[in-house]
């Protein structure tokens, strides 16, 4: 059926229907109910609930998250105003009492935090007070608690994770300071350039940016009885103060074994067995040279390092690299090489340190170097080690080195 309007009829309201809608509450008491609902949700979610004191009657009004936090029950009923001070700890009474002399002389709100024991716990609670007035004065007062225990906790934490971290900072700062010093007094590091018979002779030791990998990279270079130059860099495995430790003993040795006047494959071949057999759980690099300053023959040797870059003319590149393993990985001979050096001629030894990044792959750093080294002939060596680590990005990060350059004749005196 159609009504005037064109709109067809609605179907009657049944008993039913009736029934349901009678039942159904106002709109203002489900309002009332989902405040009430949102409200419980937001105490739980911040940890806090209301309460008022009457000041006149001495009754009390809780919110039933604030029985959570004190752990009371219901049927026990609200702590009146004047007994909260059986329930704070004693150290922080006086911020009990201040809070409320605060609250019923003024008018603003007032704060304040202190401790409770729940079941032998203890709790840190904020209170907010406010005093409701009336023309003669307060009549009451109207509160939010808030149980902060677990904000405190953490704070605690962090504190202690500050304390603990400066802690590590200092003590590896000490560690650093002591390992430089054992490592200075191992090996003191010269200040500008060695004078040697014919040569001039800079040297680096570049430590690691971290404490924790300092290492056992080494140096020496020395004039012989016979009138030869001992030309030798290293690198011993591992970080700290064994790496250091092993490192002078290995350095000392080779001090000592230079003495018989064997060339460097023999040498490497000692120092092999003293890894091998007293150096337990430890392998190193290094190459060994000898420089004849009359015919200018560099003779040398290598166990498992890169070989020494030749500049010459300008051009820059590495010697050809004669076999020989890593000291203390197997017992095998070490090859022999020789190179007969011109005036002008620069060599560089170095550690891998000076080569190898986490970030980039070391033939990469090899021509980084390799192209840098062509800045070290000049006037002053060792300022052309300066311009070289700069060429190649600094100082490594994650490891030490150590160089070597050498320069023969008049080169060395050119701009």
């Amino acid at each position: 059926m159609v009504d005037v309007w064109g709109s067809h009829q609605r179907r009657p309201m049944s008993a039913a229907d009736l029934v349901r809608q009678l039942a159904e509450p106002p709109a203002a008491e489900r309002d009332a109910e989902m405040l009430a609902v949102r409200l419980a949700h937001a105490e739980r979610l911040g940890n806090m609930g209301w309460a008022e004191w009457n000041l006149h009657t001495g009754t009390a009004t809780w919110s039933d998250h604030v029985y959570l936090i004190f752990g009371r029950d219901r049927e026990d009923g609200p702590i009146r105003l004047p007994d909260l001070a059986a329930h704070v700890e004693p150290g922080d009474l006086g911020a009990l009492d201040q809070l409320l002399w605060s609250v019923v002389q003024g008018v603003e709100p007032v704060q304040a935090e202190f401790r409770i024991r729940r079941g032998g716990e203890l709790r840190n609670i904020r209170v907010v007070l406010e005093p409701l007035m009336a023309p003669g004065g307060p009549e009451g007062v109207h509160g939010v608690v808030q149980d902060i225990t677990g904000r405190r906790r953490a704070e605690r934490i962090m504190s202690e994770s500050r304390r603990q971290l400066l802690e590590a900072r200092e003590k590896a700062a000490e560690e650093r300071h002591v390992m430089l010093a054992l490592r200075e007094a191992i090996l003191p590091e010269p200040v500008g350039c060695l004078d040697l018979p014919c040569t001039r002779i800079a040297v680096r030791y570049v430590p690691a940016e971290k404490t924790s990998n300092l290492g056992g990279d080494w140096f020496e270079a020395a004039a012989l009885p016979d009138g030869r130059v001992l030309l030798a860099i290293g690198d011993v495995s591992g970080h700290g103060l064994p790496a250091i430790a092993h490192m002078a003993q290995l350095r000392h040795a080779l001090i000592g074994l230079t003495m018989t006047g064997e060339p460097p494959n023999r040498l490497l071949a000692w120092l092999n067995e003293l890894v091998m057999h007293r150096l337990h759980e430890t392998t190193a690099t290094a190459v060994i040279g000898q420089l004849d300053t009359a015919s200018r023959v560099f003779t040398w040797s290598q166990a498992g390092n890169l070989a020494p870059i030749l500049v010459r003319d300008g051009v820059a590149g590495p010697l050809g690299q004669p076999k020989g393993v890593l000291l203390g990985a197997t017992d095998q001979p070490y090859g022999l090489a020789t190179t007969r050096l011109r005036d002008g001629d620069v060599l560089l030894l170095f550690t891998d340190g000076l080569v190898e990044r986490r970030t980039r792959d070391i033939d990469e750093g090899l021509a980084l170097a390799t192209a840098a080294a062509c800045e070290l002939p000049g006037r002053d060596l060792d300022a052309g080690l300066d311009r070289l680590l700069a060429g190649i990005g600094g100082p490594n990060p994650e490891d030490d080195a150590c160089l070597l350059a050498v320069g023969l004749g008049g080169g060395l005196g050119e701009s």
